[in-house]
């Protein structure tokens, strides 16, 4: 089993250096090195032992990752990442809980995790009111907040990393807009959470611009006995259904959806109800999952840099666990258009 000592000889650096890299203790570090010491790493198979850090610091080397729900591949995907980073690049695992947006449920978990020894927790939220994340803080938890831009009030002490998703929202309005579309509609779930309704702001600012807003409208799709995420698919192929049912002249021709999940359910239900994609209706979705690509047919998206922003929140809280002086900061991420099949120009769909 390799040591610390190997990994440093095979770097040709000192021991010490090492620990640097594996606690987290980058920041002054050159690349060239951080590279060298992460190839050794991965050469020689190197994973220090939990036992000795543990010993050493007083703190589990355990990440705490909390999602909505892990119901929706877009967490999973992103939960991957994050898990890969931690463990690759600083030996630390991941404990993953699914908090369905409630505070209750998101305060408890950062208690446990405090309580079994983690002191860094990722958490994917987006709720307005952050004020249990200063609670997590005041512990000597570092928290990293995801999808979620900083709003007046929020707790100084904790990063924010999200892409802009008014930005996506607009971007993806205004591919329908280009496509000749002007009954447009943006289908989300019922709930508020402040990533939702950047996207709304983002839809309304492209319609409004276009000068077409008195035919666009939000719709909010009521989910069943269980939580949003868990059942998008199904709000959206219901939301689809009541769609279908209206008059030609009144059904959107062009229609955004809150993510790409959402959008799934509502090429399902209007197929379901005879209509097609894109030939009566085009849908844009956000996320860019791996399974959009395979729908039939392959669905328009908004790609959101997964990899990258995973890079970011694991760095940030690494570097904040090895350094408390070192400040919170918010980091957000463009995002851009995945042109597939799922979107038609208005004057092609007429024609069919």
């Amino acid at each position: 089993m390799s040591k610390i000592r190997d990994v440093a000889e095979h770097a040709g650096v000192s021991a010490s250096t090492v620990s640097n890299v594996l606690n987290g203790r980058i920041n002054r570090m050159a690349h060239e090195t951080l590279e060298r010491v992460e190839a050794a790493i991965a050469a020689l198979k190197y994973r220090p032992s939990t036992t000795a850090r543990q010993l050493k610091t007083g703190h589990t080397p355990m990440i705490g990752l909390l999602v909505p729900s892990l119901a929706n591949p877009m967490y999973g995907s992103i939960a991957r990442e994050i898990e890969t980073l931690a463990q690759e690049r600083h030996g630390f695992r991941i404990m993953i809980g699914n908090t369905y947006r409630e505070k209750d449920k998101e305060t408890r978990f950062f208690e446990d995790l405090v309580d079994h020894g983690v002191r860094g927790c990722i958490i994917i939220s987006s709720l307005a009111e952050e004020s249990h994340f200063a609670l997590a803080s005041a512990r000597g938890m570092v928290v990293v907040s995801y999808d979620r831009r900083v709003t007046p009030g929020d707790d100084s002490s904790v990063d924010h990393v999200s892409v802009d998703n008014h930005e996506s929202a607009r971007i993806a309005t205004r591919h329908l807009i280009d496509n000749g579309h002007r009954r447009l509609a943006f289908v989300t779930a019922s709930g508020f959470t402040m990533s939702r309704q950047e996207k709304i702001h983002g839809f309304l600012e492209a319609v409004k611009k276009a000068r077409i807003a008195s035919s666009a409208e939000v719709i909010a799709g009521t989910p069943l006995s269980e939580y949003g995420d868990s059942v998008m698919a199904e709000v959206g192929k219901l939301t689809a259904a009541d769609l279908a049912a209206r008059k030609p002249a009144q059904r959107p021709t062009g229609i955004v959806a809150l993510n790409d999940v959402m959008a799934w359910g509502l090429m399902s239900g209007f197929r379901e109800a005879g209509l097609r994609v894109p030939q009566d209706v085009s849908i844009v979705g956000m996320d860019d999952v791996y399974l959009s690509a395979l729908m039939n047919p392959p669905l328009s998206t908004v790609h959101l840099p997964v990899r990258e922003m995973a890079a970011v929140i694991v760095d940030r809280l690494m570097r904040r666990l090895a350094d408390p002086r070192i400040r919170a900061a918010e980091f957000i991420f463009k995002p851009t258009l995945v042109e597939r099949g799922s979107v038609a120009p208005l004057r092609a769909r007429k024609k069919t």
